[in-house]
């Protein structure tokens, strides 16, 4: 449990914070505990001046890395991305509209092959009781980090394993010819090729920048590695410490070059279960909590708790491993699409606050195809398609859920089972697989799966961060194409589109692209979720972003009066 110290504004983390999955029995004595430590009002008084710079986010998991460029998952990037670093450019809050960051501002060449960025003067990198920064941030530091990524000659390539999925699912290597140093505070990106989406894909976490500076250092300490977990950034808060599967803390950073309001202390509370996450912020033992289970929204709905909801860039699904029999057949793969009651899910699973899924990007994206006819449910074509594929007697499978919750699916573990049970009715035999968060990405990633229910949070809304990265021939290789698909038509189609500067002509490659996916369906598209938190009466400033990542840039927490009513659910 937590417990916000009125000495020196300290953090208490106790043996009762649960780790893994609780059983019942661990569930009851955790919450009896949990609501025992929150009865003491010198602990839990929400107007103590001292405890209006600590805010509890309650996490649904631990971070794979501290380093945004080794991973795809929405919870590390939320650990990192917008907490301790900064990208070149970024979003205006809540919105996709692009903003500087890093860059105050940048120029195009007419032949879309360079972007010149003319980056800030004052900004300070953070510091730690390792390293000192002697310098702000330069030019060194955006290639730094753009060529450990992009080079395999780099020093830094090969450390912590040398995976960079997104950029390598993006085709970075390929589009990047080279990055030029063109002042001290200037850097020229050469394309190969026009990229019309490069400025999105540029506020993306990947794209965080680190510290040149620090990577020298640590080579000299002989700890390369830290640089991935003692991180060094210029975000709105600095790294103080990680307990896995426990909690990390940061501090504000108080020479971030925004005057934008923070707090002083930042937790994330990682709590996997939702119903724990729950019972902590009904408790008041968290100010935000994420991913509330669909049952949790309309509990805060009829006792006026305050949610902050957003209609999300997301998509949720189940993939096909097509490297895999009986996936490899494109009829296996349609007949499965149609013997699972997609209705129900969306009733049991998402209680009916999320839209079904036709396509692999949501309906609010210029490049939709409203043409596409959703998958039909039925049993008894499925039974035809799977006779006509050979596989009349049925087959065996492997289902893997995610182990936590996101906008996008909820709960994975009862959707499987859902899953499972259709296709039992069409002689499909299902064993549902999961493991802890940072072993099932590692193990899907390495193509271990039969099949899997996953989804994707959009890092930027152009339909290119779909495309490219869950669907493309290089992220079946490297990156999160999941369904191991490649399609050389299709992958033709979607760089045609990444290449042509005029959206009606992107319009017409995505649209044909998804007809193509239809008909391989290397996916069964489920649903798209509204991303939504709970926060406490006195959090302010917190937006929820369309594209799915938490940030706590500009978020307080003002004091109430004692008997003041709480704001009503948004």
């Amino acid at each position: 449990m937590i417990k916000k110290s009125n000495e020196n504004n300290d953090l208490m983390i106790h043996s009762s914070l649960y780790r893994g999955t609780p059983s019942p029995t661990k569930l009851l004595l955790s919450l009896v505990a949990l609501i025992c430590c929150s009865c003491s009002p010198s602990q839990n008084k929400k107007n103590n001046s001292e405890e209006k710079d600590l805010l509890v986010y309650c996490s649904e998991g631990s971070p794979d890395s501290f380093n945004p460029q080794l991973v795809t998952s929405g919870t590390s990037y939320d650990a990192t991305a917008n907490i301790i670093y900064n990208q070149l450019v970024t979003y205006k809050p809540g919105t996709t509209e692009i903003a500087p960051s890093l860059a105050k501002s940048w120029s195009i060449s007419d032949d879309g092959l360079r972007y010149t960025f003319n980056l800030r003067k004052d900004i300070p990198f953070h510091g730690s009781q390792i390293f000192t920064p002697s310098r702000n941030l330069n030019a060194d530091d955006v290639i730094f980090s753009f060529n450990r990524q992009r080079l395999e000659n780099h020093p830094y390539h090969a450390i912590s394993g040398g995976r960079y999925p997104y950029f390598k699912a993006q085709s970075m290597e390929r589009l990047i010819e080279d990055i030029r140093k063109t002042g001290e505070h200037q850097v020229e990106f050469v394309l190969t090729r026009p990229e019309s989406p490069f400025l999105s894909i540029l506020a993306t976490p990947f794209a965080s920048i680190l510290s040149a500076e620090y990577a020298q250092q640590l080579n000299r300490l002989r700890h390369p590695e830290w640089i991935d977990n003692k991180p060094i950034g210029t975000g709105p808060f600095r790294f103080e410490r990680y307990e896995p599967d426990a909690y990390i803390r940061y501090k504000r950073f108080d020479d971030y070059f925004s005057d934008v309001k923070r707090v002083k202390n930042l937790v994330f509370a990682i709590t996997p279960d939702a119903a724990m996450r729950f019972a902590r912020f009904s408790a008041g033992e968290c100010d935000v909590m994420s991913y509330p289970l669909p049952v949790h929204l309309r509990v805060a709905q009829k006792n006026d708790l305050k949610s902050v909801q957003t209609p999300g860039l997301n998509v949720a699904y189940w993939a096909f491993n097509t490297e895999k029999p009986p996936f490899h057949d494109a009829k296996v793969r349609q007949a499965l699409t149609m013997a699972v009651d997609r209705e129900a899910i969306l009733q049991t699973v998402y209680d009916r606050q999320a839209t079904m899924a036709t396509n692999p990007i949501p309906p609010s994206s210029w490049a939709y195809n409203k043409n596409i006819t959703k998958v039909t449910y039925s049993k008894r074509k499925a039974l035809e398609l799977l006779k006509e594929a050979g596989y009349e007697n049925g087959f065996s499978i492997d289902i893997w859920a995610m182990p936590i919750q996101r906008a996008y699916n909820p709960n994975a573990r009862k959707m499987a089972e859902m899953i499972q049970q259709d296709l039992a009715d069409i002689n499909v035999d299902v064993r549902i697989i999961t493991y802890e968060w940072g072993t099932f990405l590692s193990r899907v990633s390495q193509g271990l799966h039969h099949s899997v229910l996953l989804g994707w949070n959009a890092d930027n809304a152009d339909p290119n961060n779909f495309f490219s990265p869950l669907l493309s021939c290089s992220s079946s290789v490297s990156g999160n194409n999941y369904a191991k698909w490649c399609n050389n038509e299709f992958d033709d189609l979607i760089l045609k589109a990444r290449t042509s500067a005029e959206q009606a002509d992107r319009t017409q490659y995505y649209l044909q692209a998804q007809k193509i996916f239809k008909q391989e369906a290397p996916w069964l598209t489920i649903a798209h979720a509204n991303n939504s938190v709970l926060v406490q009466p006195e959090v302010d400033g917190l937006i929820v972003s369309p594209i799915g990542n938490i940030n706590f840039e500009g978020v307080t927490l003002k004091p109430l009066n004692e008997n003041a009513t709480p704001e009503a659910s948004n």
